[in-house]
């Protein structure tokens, strides 16, 4: 018989990756195409939800082209997502009704103003944020007169899973309990809508696709796989997390990419968290009790590295940034804070700007490289703090995954300023290994978690040197520089 893999569609915010995987967790394939999104007006953020889906369709005919493997050799497929995003699209065409808004687009800030946060919190886990879908949702079916459409159900709404998984499945209308619980619309313990959510942001159920298990059956992806199992679909950072074989209380993991996320595993009890994280749902295995995770989110860390070669054209790949770091032994004074789409975790201040403190006719551009690549440690530092505190529980290591962890000026100051090693693993595709772990479980294809356990290896360590006096006082110049990023948007 012939070998047969898992394939992950990896639906990103500036990307879509289609990889094959064999069952040691060894990259078979693997191709990629950019999507990048769409700025039509200052804090808009867009993505073309049809474009998007022809892509995959491309993808995944060449990942099969290119690796020579036939459908009948693909087991399962797994879906790993930009979690957050909204599409809304017309049930009869299948078409998208208006451009999808993306988890970093600002314009409901005024929506979220008025919202009672002691309750979103309570019954999401989510402080109310421009961030999350609810009031993307809410905006679009205002904006485009579409309330009474979408009350008959003939506009339904989705994540980019579900996107994904209409086309794939010819219709079926399906999302899973990790996207579900970034919508502010989901109950985090019934893990099912909640109807006083869907009251409070005028938003009907008919709309809303049925929330499943991370790894289950969701039908066949009869459009472009004919026969071949759809059998999971998890948020890309949580995919992360399960990808990183992060299954017991405790264990955490950060993914560096546009932004950063590092979530911590906290078992089958939600966590209210009390120091600005996020309480979310981990991951969820077929029928068993589903895992919670804390989550602290940072809006701005690879993008910040793309603003600096794109924007200011200091740099002309992003590679370069660590090389024009390395050109000096600090960062002379100055702190950026990278506000673009607000703070993030700890604070949730989407009022808050970018800035650049320190500034000195000393400073040189090789002294702003170093500072952009400090922004991504402090931030990440910020949230470890929080998640230590709310967690009760000492971090005691960092799983990283994403494409800046190929800076190793970077990760070694991230464990200099935690404290903590920094470990890499072999496998740097995490997120589409999480959403192939997950289908390969649901169909058989690995046992169980000490299958997956198995397969993990490390590829590189980054062990802590910065001294504790050093480390404690360029954190407070940190803080003071987060201050002025607030005291900005005054």
């Amino acid at each position: 018989m012939s070998e047969r893999y898992v394939m992950a569609i990896d639906q990103g915010s500036t990307s879509t990756r289609c990889i094959l995987f064999d069952r040691k967790a060894t990259v078979v394939a693997a191709v990629r195409g950019e999507h990048p999104p769409s700025y039509p007006k200052p804090g808009w953020v867009e993505h073309d939800a049809a474009r998007i889906w022809r892509d995959v369709q491309r993808l995944i005919a060449k990942a099969l082209r290119e690796s020579g493997i036939g459908t009948e050799q693909v087991a399962a497929v797994g879906i790993a997502n930009q979690r957050e995003t909204v599409v809304l699209w017309d049930r009869a065409t299948g078409q998208p009704v208006a451009p999808a808004i993306s988890w970093q687009d600002t314009r409901t800030e005024s929506l979220v103003a008025g919202l009672d946060a002691d309750l979103v919190r309570q019954r999401t886990g989510l402080p109310p944020a421009t961030y999350f879908s609810a009031t993307k949702i809410q905006w679009l079916l205002r904006k485009h007169g579409l309330a009474a459409r979408a009350a008959r159900g003939e506009v339904l709404f989705g994540t980019m899973d579900s996107w994904l998984i209409w086309n794939l499945t010819g219709g079926r209308h399906l999302t899973d309990v990790t996207n579900a619980s970034r919508t502010m619309l989901m109950d985090l313990e019934s893990l099912d809508w909640d109807p006083g959510l869907l009251a409070l942001f005028g938003i009907p159920r008919a709309m809303l696709p049925e929330i499943r298990s991370s790894a289950s059956v969701y039908g066949t992806a009869d459009a472009v796989l004919p026969g071949v199992p759809i059998a999971a679909a998890v948020g890309d950072q949580q995919a992360a997390l399960f990808g990183q074989t992060c299954f017991a209380p405790g264990e955490a993991k950060c993914t560096y990419g546009t932004g950063g996320f590092l979530l911590m595993n906290t078992g089958t009890t939600p966590i209210r968290s009390s120091h600005g994280l996020i309480t979310t749902v981990g991951y969820r295995i077929g029928t068993e009790p589903v895992t919670y995770a804390l989550e602290g989110s940072i809006a701005t860390a690879g993008s910040l590295v793309q603003w600096v070669r794109d924007g200011l054209g200091l740099i002309s790949t992003a590679s370069e940034i660590e090389t024009l770091a390395a050109t000096v032994e600090d960062n002379g004074g100055c702190y950026i804070v990278p506000a673009f789409s607000g703070l993030f975790a700890p604070y949730w201040r989407s009022e808050a700007r970018g800035v650049i403190v320190g500034l000195t006719s000393y400073i040189t551009k090789g002294h702003l490289a170093r500072a952009v690549l400090e922004a991504t440690g402090w931030q990440t530092r910020e949230v470890v703090d929080a998640m230590n505190a709310d967690s009760g529980l000492a971090l005691t290591a960092l799983s990283v995954d994403g494409g800046m962890t190929a800076d190793n000026l970077l990760m070694q100051f991230v464990a200099d300023v935690l404290g903590v090693p920094v470990d890499r693993p072999m496998v740097a595709e995490t997120v589409s290994l999480g959403a192939a772990y997950a289908a390969g479980l649901a169909v058989g294809y690995w046992s169980d978690l000490r299958d997956l356990r198995a397969n993990r290896h490390r590829a590189g360590r980054w062990a802590p040197r910065m001294d504790p006096e050093p480390r404690a006082r360029e954190y407070a110049n940190w803080r003071r520089a987060v201050e002025c990023a607030v005291l900005f948007s005054r």
